[in-house]
């Protein structure tokens, strides 16, 4: 990667633009990324590029300028631009104190993705579709990403960091056929680390998990409709998590007016088993040192026991709400930090999985997840499991297809009666705002008294 970043030029723009403004940040980004797709086992695309960007904020009078370029020379005459942009503005923004810092945080990847071979890279890829070329399988596609870049941050408070960070992700699709009714099975891999993520990866089992998900949908059951007892899955948990809870505990939406959770916080929202878990200090997908302010991340538990202890902020919005930054100002080095997510869980009980669905005379099992939607600002949500099953008398039972899941977030949260000692966090990407970020959901099985169950749209 060529080295483009220069922290003293940047330090020296900071200085410069002091006496000037309020408050002056500016961050620099350096990536190399490659994108390989794979469609019935043959390549379709290849694409792989260099990218380079720089942006600066600052705030003059209560308003933010920004502006961004992709030439580091050009860094100086933006930090004026930003300047005029924020004097022509008229707002109120003021920004949380955090601890200002200097750091250096090395990749945790042990085999860089620049350093394998594009050969290698698409071995693997091969690998994982032909495992999944069970009979019946009539199609798949494998999509492979990886990322590594350099990052640098330095604000007028002092604060200076240098980031390295390496992304490995797979994605696997399956589908299956069979007298006119297709269906599809999805597997995802992937890591803040380096590609030995994929390499220690089973990708026989990988591929075939998700075309045996694919083939057993073709002679699944339609769902009933009604209220049920439901389990939901490690994956499905993560989801409804990150969904229903994590977006409604976001400090804009809330500032919006368009979260269930304004005006809650200490409060009563779920049951006394629930506890949820933001944490971009962890090993998962959504993992970064530090935010895109600066600000330095660690655990933070939005409900413990039930009750609604903290949420998710900005340096502007938690000055606003006069609470600290959770450090979950995140964006692209092209956009302006927003309120987002890192890795968002519940945390584990004390069950087996075996006693989960032991007491349930009736009930229905969902796995995974095909998308849904949610308001957080009514409170209300809708999603599609990928797999579903009957429970009988504690035991699983036939397979249902197309099932949906849906009701009211909090009232979801308050009947969770049982939680597995299982745990697992996935990977994916988050958009809001038009901004796409890497996250991390998960949790373990949970059982819900009643929740309403029909077949999916």
């Amino acid at each position: 990667m060529k080295d483009t970043l220069d922290p003293d030029l940047i330090e020296k723009i900071i200085k410069s633009m002091e006496e000037k403004a309020d408050y002056v940040d500016i961050r620099v980004n350096e990536s190399l990324n490659n994108v390989v797709v794979m469609k019935d086992g043959k390549i379709q695309e290849i694409r792989s590029g260099n990218d380079f960007g720089g942006c600066v904020r600052v705030l003059k009078d209560g308003s933010w300028g920004f502006t961004f370029t992709t030439q580091m020379s050009k860094l100086d005459d933006m930090a004026e631009s930003a300047l005029k942009l924020a004097k022509s503005l008229e707002s109120q923004v003021k920004l949380a104190d955090i601890d200002t810092t200097t750091d250096k945080v090395k990749s945790k990847a042990k085999l860089k993705p620049s350093n394998v071979s594009l050969d290698e890279k698409k071995e693997v890829m091969v690998d994982a579709e032909k495992a999944a070329r069970l009979d019946g399988i009539v199609s798949t596609t494998v999509n492979y990403m990886d990322m590594e870049g350099q990052n640098l941050f330095l604000s007028s408070e002092g604060t200076s960091l240098q980031v390295e960070e390496s992304r490995v992700v797979l994605f696997l699709n399956a589908v299956a056929a069979s007298e006119g009714v297709m269906q599809f099975g999805h597997k995802s891999t992937g890591g803040v680390a380096g590609f030995e993520v994929l390499k220690n990866e089973d990708m026989e089992k990988f591929g075939r998990t998700a075309a045996s998900k694919a083939l057993r949908l073709l002679k699944a059951k339609s769902p009933p409709s009604g209220r049920f007892p439901v389990v939901m899955d490690c994956e499905l948990t993560g989801v409804f998590i990150h969904e229903a809870l994590g977006h409604a505990a976001e400090a804009d939406l809330i500032l919006q007016n368009d979260s269930i959770l304004k005006g809650k916080l200490n409060s009563q929202i779920g049951s006394e088993k629930v506890t949820i878990i933001d944490d971009a200090s962890m090993d998962a997908f959504g993992y970064y040192p530090y935010d895109s302010e600066g600000v330095k991340t660690s655990q933070n538990i939005l409900v413990k026991n039930g009750i609604l202890k903290s949420l998710l902020s900005s340096r502007e919005t938690a000055s606003q709400l006069g609470i600290v930054p959770s450090g979950n100002a995140r964006s692209s080095v092209g956009e302006q930090p927003i309120v987002r997510m890192s890795n968002t869980y519940l945390k584990p009980g004390n069950l087996k999985r075996s006693e989960i669905f032991e007491d349930l005379q009736e009930g229905i099992y969902l796995k995974g997840s095909r998308g849904g939607q949610v308001d957080t600002g009514k409170g209300i949500f809708q999603f599609n499991a990928a797999e579903s099953f009957m429970i009988k008398d504690g035991e699983i039972s036939e397979t249902l297809r197309d099932v949906s899941l849906s009701g009211n977030i909090l009232e979801m949260l308050m009947k969770v009666d049982g939680i597995g000692s299982d745990f697992k966090m996935g990977v994916g990407f988050c958009g809001k705002a038009g901004q796409t970020v890497p996250v991390g959901d998960g949790g373990p099985h949970v059982r819900v008294t009643e929740a309403t169950v029909g077949g999916a749209m």
